[in-house]
């Protein structure tokens, strides 16, 4: 397993009117982050506070490329960005104990924190596809480039990032923050940053995600991911 200390390369916050950060999402431009009542738009470079919306936001954050998901009060809500509206939603797999949420390949990936669990779910009906087991408390899940990535939050004062195997679960990576530095929401921007919510201190930082060695003759690539663009899961996670 490799691990290394986390590199974090920016910290924003804590904005006005957001006391904590649960989920954390990115839709190419806008990291979103949730604040038990509204989500928060923020600019990833300056983290200058963009925008809001209201709307029950005490879990996990997700983007599908057009739409915005989040989970409050048992259920996971499809919001229009533009208006906010919520056009549709579906049962979370537990009442209360959800707490990551991630869109890739077609399907919601919901972290589970008592549970020590990542489920893959169908989008319309919340019918869970697959359960990938953890040891840790999930809350945060990320795919980047058929890599799955999630969050923990032990003790409460010990956090670190995973990459695992999205068949057994068999921890690959960790990147470790330092004590009393914790993770309350992941999202990659689909290239070297990742998201992470800062819990009860309302603050979202920045981590850089550690370098892929380039394959033989192919130079290795720095970009940000368009819009909506998500790493594709293997198919062995599906």
């Amino acid at each position: 397993m490799k691990q290394s200390k986390a590199k974090i390369v920016a910290e924003y916050g804590p904005f006005a009117g957001a006391h904590r950060v649960h989920g954390v999402t990115y839709d190419g431009q806008k990291v979103w982050f949730a604040s038990d009542d509204r989500l928060n738009a923020v600019d990833p470079d300056s983290g200058q506070l963009l925008g809001t919306i209201d709307v029950p936001a005490r879990a996990g954050t997700a983007f599908d490329g057009k739409h915005l998901y989040q989970i409050a009060n048992g259920r996971i809500q499809k919001i229009d960005r533009a208006s906010g509206r919520i056009l549709s939603s579906i049962p979370t797999p537990s009442v209360d104990d959800n707490s990551g949420l991630a869109w890739a390949e077609g399907s919601l990936w919901v972290g589970q924190g008592d549970g020590h669990k990542i489920l893959q779910l169908d989008p319309e009906t919340g019918k869970v596809l697959r359960s990938i087991s953890s040891d840790r408390i999930v809350t945060g899940v990320t795919w980047v480039e058929g890599e799955l990535w999630h969050a923990t939050w032990e003790d409460n004062d010990e956090s670190d990032l995973r990459r695992v195997d999205p068949a057994s679960g068999e921890v690959l990576e960790k990147i470790e923050l330092p004590a009393g530095m914790n993770i309350s929401g992941l999202e990659s921007d689909g290239g070297e940053r990742f998201f992470c919510g800062g819990g009860g201190t309302g603050k979202l930082r920045v981590i850089q995600r550690p370098r892929r060695q380039a394959a033989a003759g192919r130079p290795a690539r720095s970009y940000l991911g368009a819009a909506g663009a998500r790493s594709q899961p293997p198919p062995s996670a599906l």
